[in-house]
């Protein structure tokens, strides 16, 4: 048996493929004898069509706020100099930090 070579099907024929799948007028299997396709990719297909769907009519996700990359150096740099003032006032009342609890 000779094995098939690997396909790579334009974006207009997927689509095409998996508004088919969605019309529901034939089965996966019958589509899949159709369009030489595999059933398995042809549900792939249409469910990436359903997700990009709303893609299509401008909708954006939801996606975290950018994060201020600024604020967070301030804010490690008053951490560290706290750390350091404590660590400083410990050790001059003689705290060394490696006693055990």
């Amino acid at each position: 048996m000779t094995r098939r070579i690997r396909r790579n099907h334009a974006a207009s024929f997927k689509a095409k493929v998996a508004l088919a799948a969605i019309k529901g007028e034939k089965t996966l299997s019958e589509l899949s004898q159709q369009y030489d396709v595999h059933p398995n990719q042809i549900t792939d297909w249409k469910k990436h069509l359903l997700e990009g769907a709303a893609h299509v009519f401008g909708a954006t996700e939801k996606s975290e706020p950018p994060v201020d990359i600024t604020a967070l150096h301030a804010k490690i740099g008053e951490l560290t100099l706290a750390n350091d003032f404590l660590g400083s006032a410990l050790g001059k009342v003689g705290w060394s930090g490696s006693a055990k609890r």
